[in-house]
């Protein structure tokens, strides 16, 4: 009865009805349930596809929680909700994007690029999606800010677009950083048909020769040459390329070990887990059943498409003029999906001929495309931001 008078109630026929009120089935909206069902879909993609689970399977979750009624896992009208604090902490304050950079450039190998530095030339070719994004996402009614953000999608690098967009267009956050992250994780998917439409099965069998070795005094002298280039060039691009070329350094240097295997595990890992947890939280039906969540999600495709198809054209361009072979597949590779666009490449390659192998050659421009789109976005805060 205590209970009861201590709810409002004044027996158990009252709190029987306020229970029945506080059930979810009872609460539960349809774009609630549609997006509950996206968030599903995402984490079977990771489980069963087994398209980038360690992205996927967080920002399902997250998908699925902020949109479960009555939960308050995200609030923002409220500023409560645990996703909603774990992304007020790392996403609005960009920490968490620039931790992944620090990972990420502890876990890649810079020696393909600094063994073959043409292959540079297929990373900034790639980024031909993100400035043809731009000028078509102006042209259907986003400013000009809200589209260098949704232009970066076009580089494949979840993290730059994340913190290009929580710069230029907070308010766009959500949807970008879905597209972008669900374009990466589908590269397997998007990348080979326009890989096969623009190459011949000729220039698909294309053998390169084998890389020079790379001594270790240049890879650790190339992290701090490429932060001294973009501190004097690209400033605005200054704390994403001096997160990822720190991480490389822990990496090369070779003094740190207990460091760099931390940045590439633990630190890495757990990072992640928020990030794509508070990135699936952002997807709730208020901002996702709008048009302009889904026109981002269509350039998005289309500034991929195009950044692909930039980075083959140029590697045909450099296959016809190179003195040694170049497979003009690499090109694909440029956009900054390490190392899963380079991947693609090798099986592409290996389908075409068994003993063809081409994933060293692909992560040239791959490393070349992760620090292409960061100057890319970098150059887009500069003027926009």
């Amino acid at each position: 009865m205590a209970a009861c008078l201590l709810l409002g109630g004044t027996g158990p026929g009252a709190l029987a009805s306020r229970y029945v009120e506080t059930l979810g089935i009872l609460n539960l909206t349809l774009g609630e349930a549609a997006l509950m069902l996206i968030g599903s879909f995402v984490i079977w993609l990771g489980i069963y596809k087994k398209y980038e689970p360690l992205l996927l399977v967080p920002i399902g979750v997250g998908v699925v929680l902020a949109n479960a009624p009555l939960a308050g896992m995200y609030s923002p009208e409220t500023q409560s909700g645990v996703l909603y604090l774990i992304h007020s902490a790392g996403i609005k304050t960009l920490i968490f994007p620039l931790l992944i950079f620090l990972g990420i450039g502890a876990l890649t190998d810079f020696g393909p690029l600094i063994a073959n530095p043409k292959t540079a030339l297929l990373g900034a070719a790639a980024q031909l999606g993100i400035f043809i994004t731009l000028i078509g996402s102006v042209a259907i009614g986003f400013s000009l800010r809200e589209a260098g953000a949704i232009g970066v999608i076009g580089g494949a690098d979840g993290p730059t677009s994340i913190y290009t967009a929580q710069i230029l267009a907070p308010e766009l956050l959500g949807p970008i950083a879905i597209a972008a992250y669900s374009y990466m994780a589908m590269v397997p998917i998007i990348q080979p048909p326009i890989i096969r439409l623009l190459t011949t099965r000729a220039e698909r069998r294309v053998r390169m020769a084998q890389l020079r070795t790379v001594r270790p005094l240049e890879r650790i002298l190339f992290a701090p040459s490429v932060l001294l280039l973009c501190i004097l060039l690209a400033p605005s691009a200054v704390p994403i390329i001096g997160m990822l070329t720190f991480g490389n350094l822990l990496r090369e240097c070779g003094v740190v070990e207990r460091l760099s295997k931390t940045a590439q595990n633990e630190l890495i890992n757990i990072v992640t887990i928020f990030l794509g947890l508070s990135v699936g939280a952002t997807l709730t039906a208020s901002t996702f059943f709008q048009w302009r969540t889904i026109g981002i999600l269509v350039l998005g495709v289309f500034a991929f498409a195009v950044s692909t198809a930039g980075g083959v054209l140029i590697g045909k361009l450099m296959a016809r003029f190179s003195r040694s072979p170049v497979n003009p597949m690499i090109g694909a590779a440029g956009v900054s999906a390490v190392p899963m666009a380079a991947r693609v490449v090798q099986k592409l390659g290996r389908e075409e001929d068994p003993e063809n192998h081409l994933i060293m050659h692909a992560m040239g421009p791959n490393v070349a495309g992760v620090i292409g789109s960061a100057v890319a976005a970098g150059v887009l805060i500069s003027l926009l931001g």
